[in-house]
């Protein structure tokens, strides 16, 4: 029997269903590929800005010669290519997360980990031994995406606290900068986000560090998010199973 005659002697209840169904299926579908051609819209861009700088120096310098400043012009060189070699990474970190955690958890002593990538300038306030099942490489790579926006953002300092609550461990990155406006909150973690305030990308970054963050914290069971601090900066809170 053809599979339009099997749906056409459904009953209507459960023809309704299936058709609710398929039309679910449809729409996660296409927002999927949507949000694809955004995604690779938006990387094309990135990747263009950096190549696109390094061209225009390289054409002005063969123009005139007699103006140039080979020191200079090699270290802006650098520069950009440091941001596209950095753009690259995340962008095949990114695909790697996507495929999947594969086994490869270990046990991760988030304490030691922290008390290992903080500066001596960010206070500390930690309960010991706070163990979960993690990819070592990736939970490192989490930790010092939110060190590295807090270092980026802070008026004068940052905060990191550590503590178990209700089966998991919660982490909190504190910064007394200009926090995150509610209606921001979820849009910074989108990929290449662009945010209308003081915490836009003007301040470094290849636009990709808080989207891998919150990537890492799913494949882990785990959730990330920004929340108001007590003095007007962000809190971004992690949350991840505890082992034991």
């Amino acid at each position: 029997m053809r599979p339009d005659a099997d749906c056409a002697a459904l009953p209507a209840p459960c023809l309704r269903r299936h058709e609710e169904g398929q039309d679910l299926r449809e729409a996660h579908a296409a927002l999927l590929l949507d949000r694809q051609r955004q995604f690779a819209a938006d990387a094309s861009h990135e990747l263009r800005t950096p190549l696109t700088a390094i061209r225009v120096r390289v054409e002005a310098a063969r123009l005139h010669p007699g103006d140039l400043d080979l020191p200079d012009l090699l270290d802006h060189v650098t520069d950009d290519l440091d941001r596209l070699e950095d753009i690259v990474d995340d962008l095949l970190l990114l695909t790697t997360i996507e495929a999947g955690l594969d086994g490869r958890l270990a046990e991760v002593d988030l304490t030691a980990l922290v008390e290992a990538a903080a500066a001596q300038d960010v206070r500390l306030d930690l309960e010991p031994a706070v163990t979960v099942a993690a990819v070592p490489r990736l939970v490192a790579r989490l930790l010092a995406n939110l060190l590295d926006n807090a270092r980026r953002h802070a008026a004068h300092r940052s905060q990191v606290s550590l503590r178990r609550a209700d089966g998991r461990a919660e982490l909190a990155v504190t910064d007394d900068g200009p926090g995150v406006p509610a209606a921001d909150r979820e849009r910074i973690f989108e990929r290449f986000a662009r945010l209308d305030t003081a915490r836009s990308r003007t301040s470094g970054g290849a636009g990709l560090g808080l989207a891998i963050a919150r990537d890492i914290a799913c494949a882990h069971h785990g959730t990330l998010h920004v929340e108001a601090a007590g003095d007007g900066g962000a809190r971004f809170v992690l949350r991840l199973p505890l082992l034991r």
